[in-house]
């Protein structure tokens, strides 16, 4: 594994955190609880140090998961955990919600929920339009005075919303979409960086289907996140992303046929501007998979030969 600052935090992180959306057991593919305990297990094991997860993956499931393997492992006091507040998961849905009411109580919950009294990084999930921001961060300031988070960052915000927000309180860490399939980010990121912030990005395999596991059209489940949130499992994206798989499969043929998954973490994790990678795995042998990706380096001439395959699939 390989580990990098995270901004002006003070914290190093492992390039890879290990995402949670898909351990909380919904809106993926299903395994049993072990499975996912011994994924979280597997990341430890393999030197990740870095967790991400979030009250609204499953109503606290997914938190409650990694607080219990991190307990068993006896690992809290080595490992970095972000969680998240101002959305929840309510009958089947996301709903934001800033209520600094809301967010004390969330944290609270968070706390209970990861067997810890401390949270590392505490980011505002989604932006609530309904809530300012002012009662939000303010929220977020007792938070950090009390000792119960230690940094603050932020998720989906804009340029204009982290700099509003972050006039009542330190933004420290930016978590946004980025991967080789979703790049509108990028300047947004670059920026973020420039200030001292953290760059943690998700959706970093474009949900699974940089991994080349999807090379038809699938219908999924409307609940399923591959329908409703990553909409490049649909056309006219899709076809251009096996476009740029194909060119992913020559590039992994002339390199003792690692496997393309690997090949799209070293390309984020290359970027100068990212901090770290969420990752979600469910089973042992993904994660074990992807941590292998941080064994190895794309040479600046590897970085910019995959830079031009991206820009001509994607964008011509």
């Amino acid at each position: 594994m390989r580990y990098k600052q995270f901004g002006k935090t003070g914290m190093q992180v492992s390039e890879m955190a290990l995402g949670t959306w898909g351990i909380g057991g919904v809106g993926w593919d299903t395994h049993s609880e072990e499975s996912r305990l011994d994924a979280i297990r597997a990341a430890v094991e393999a030197g990740v140090t870095f967790f991400d997860t979030a009250p609204a993956y499953n109503a606290g499931v997914a938190e409650q998961v990694l607080g219990k393997a991190l307990a068993d492992l006896g690992a809290r006091k080595n490992v970095i955990i972000s969680t998240k507040c101002g959305n929840e998961y309510i009958n089947g849905g996301y709903v934001k919600d800033g209520d600094p009411k809301k967010i004390l109580r969330e944290c609270e919950e968070s706390l209970r929920n990861l067997r810890t009294d401390y949270i590392d990084l505490y980011l505002v999930h989604w932006p609530d339009p309904n809530t300012p921001f002012e009662e939000t961060m303010e929220a977020l300031n007792r938070l950090k005075k009390e000792g119960k988070i230690l940094h603050v960052g932020v998720s989906n915000f804009s340029k204009e919303q982290m700099e509003e927000a972050g006039r009542i309180c330190p933004i420290e860490a930016f978590q946004p979409h980025y991967s080789m399939v979703n790049r509108t980010n990028e300047d947004l990121m670059r920026w973020a960086s420039e200030q001292g912030m953290g760059i943690m990005t998700y959706g970093s395999l474009g949900g699974g289907i940089l991994t080349g596991a999807y090379r038809q059209l699938q219908t999924f489940d409307p609940k399923d996140n591959r329908s409703r949130f990553y909409k490049h499992f649909q056309e006219p994206m899709f076809s251009r992303i096996m476009a740029l798989l194909k060119e992913m499969d020559r590039f992994s043929a002339e390199h003792g046929n690692v496997p393309l998954a690997q090949i799209a973490l070293n390309w984020c994790a290359g970027k100068d501007f990212v901090s770290s990678c969420i990752v979600g795995a469910q089973t042992r042998a993904k994660v074990e998979e992807n941590c292998a990706a941080f064994a190895w380096n794309l040479t600046a001439e590897e970085m910019a030969w995959l830079d031009q395959a991206v820009h001509t699939c994607l964008d011509d």
